[in-house]
């Protein structure tokens, strides 16, 4: 028989919970841009690690174009790269194959995982007891789910969505994400084209159709109501007009 006070020669698949399996947790933290995601997943992989567990941090299409999780208050970690092609069960069992523990993943940019990466979390979570927390964007600019982000909301076991307000410019809370191009409101073309947030630039003489070749690209979170409307700031008042909110 084995003597439960020795240890095993080996690194168990997932830790401890491989031994004394307990429940793990699918969990998803979701909002508009600049609400703080980047920065709460970076402080629950501080607060896990010092407990003693060993997680795994991924990400994709990070704002600073390197393999990081980087935060817009300065906060940045080392993380995996992955795209569409990544098998995330594979990966997580290469780590466990050269004995790395692994309890937990944080994973960042969320949104970008296809509907099968998002399965492949659920099923670390439940035959592996790996625990998962994800953190995404809400919607696209056209105000539509992305297919991870839907795909997240349908099997995971706990969503949030992250608590620190947004403001549109307008002062209301911003919900939506606008893609702006040249100055302009874009409502067409590719969903994903990494750009970071900026001050939104004088308008253009862009038609608004979609990003021109070698035209500066960022997004703006906005009200619903103004994205709507496609309005990115006040507009200026004529001689006896009043200003529009």
């Amino acid at each position: 028989m084995t003597d439960p006070s020795v240890p095993p020669a080996a690194v168990p698949a997932a830790g401890d919970r491989r031994r004394a399996p307990a429940p793990a947790h699918l969990r998803f933290f979701h909002g508009p841009m600049d609400c703080g995601k980047s920065t709460l997943a970076l402080q629950v992989d501080h607060n896990q690690s010092r407990q003693g567990r060993s997680g795994l941090l991924l990400t994709q299409g990070d704002r600073s174009a390197r393999p990081l999780i980087s935060s817009r208050v300065g906060l940045s970690r080392t993380a995996v790269e992955v795209d569409a092609g990544t098998d995330l069960l594979l990966l997580v069992r290469s780590h466990w194959a050269e004995g790395r523990r692994v309890d937990y993943l944080i994973v960042d940019e969320a949104q970008f995982l296809t509907p099968g990466q998002v399965d492949q979390l659920a099923e670390l979570v439940d035959a592996s007891h790996v625990d998962v927390y994800a953190f995404g964007l809400t919607t696209d600019f056209r105000a539509r789910l992305f297919p991870g982000t839907q795909r997240l909301l349908e099997v995971a076991d706990d969503v949030q969505r992250i608590q620190v307000e947004v403001l549109c410019w307008c002062g209301l809370p911003g919900l939506l994400n606008a893609r702006v191009a040249d100055g302009a409101m874009v409502r067409s073309g590719a969903t994903v084209v990494v750009a970071d947030t900026a001050p939104t630039p004088a308008p253009g003489d862009g038609d608004g159709d979609g990003p021109e070749p070698g035209s500066e690209v960022h997004y703006q979170v906005l009200c619903r109501r103004h994205h709507v409307l496609g309005q990115l700031g006040p507009t200026a008042a004529g001689p006896g007009q009043l200003a529009l909110p």
